[in-house]
């Protein structure tokens, strides 16, 4: 039976809590309090594991598996979301050429399915806000201006072009070629990175950085929000 090795982040009092399952680089549940994330995380496992599934992975998403917390961190600035300032200690392991190749294989399937969900919506859909939270067109453009920040903390640097295509998604000029773009210029940034610098490890401010630390915000945050754009557009069909 697979065994995920669980690694938590917490805020005071156990609350906003992210889980992070770096064996599955990208999957991660969160919730208000600990204990609700923890009850979530099964389920996020079986649901990246679908979408690795579907994407041609040899993976099955009905396998019995079993979960351990392998870390769990509750000391410092801002935590709870996604990038906890001492970091896991899988975080800082070299990243191996074979390892990254799939890593930005997964990636690539993650920006397709957000140009995806883009393109199958109208400009009212994408405005429309909700009872709670914000409009899918700023989650977009939230994902998008966060994503080429991780390669630069990662130590790898920024997508060429860049400027031009942030501009470009402000302006919502053809939303999911231009999302299609951002995702080719991040995977060509942590693909042209050297040896060297996937096995750095390197100070930012008071907080250790490496290319998988980087690489794992590149994972975890845009497949955080397509959650997030799945679970509203399922409560909007089943409202209707």
């Amino acid at each position: 039976m697979t065994e995920y090795r669980l690694y938590l982040e917490s805020g005071p009092k156990m609350k906003t809590t992210m889980v992070h399952v770096l064996d599955l680089l990208g999957c991660i549940a969160n919730a208000r309090t600990t204990e609700a994330a923890l009850e979530a995380t099964p389920g996020e496992i079986r649901r990246f594991l679908r979408f690795l599934a579907k994407h041609g992975e040899d993976v099955d998403p009905e396998a019995e598996f079993a979960t351990v917390i392998e870390q769990h961190v509750m000391e410092g600035p801002w935590i709870g979301y996604g990038d906890p300032a001492p970091g896991f200690e899988p975080d800082f392991e070299p990243l191996g050429r074979d390892e990254l190749a799939v890593h930005l294989l997964r990636l690539r399937w993650m920006g397709e399915e957000l140009a995806a969900i883009v393109a199958q919506l109208t400009d009212e859909d994408l405005d429309r806000r909700p009872e709670a939270g914000r409009p899918i067109r700023e989650i977009i453009r939230h994902v998008c201006e966060a994503e080429p920040e991780y390669g630069r903390t990662g130590g790898v640097g920024k997508p060429d072009a860049l400027r031009d295509i942030m501009r470009a998604i402000e302006a919502g000029d053809d939303l999911p070629g231009t999302v299609a773009r951002l995702w080719d210029a991040i995977v060509a940034c942590f693909e042209r990175a050297t040896d060297g610098q996937m096995s750095a490890v390197f100070q930012r401010g008071q907080s250790p950085y490496s290319a998988r630390r980087g690489l794992r915000r590149a994972l975890e945050h845009p497949w955080e929000h397509l959650r997030e754009i799945e679970r509203r557009l399922d409560e909007e069909a089943s409202s209707q």
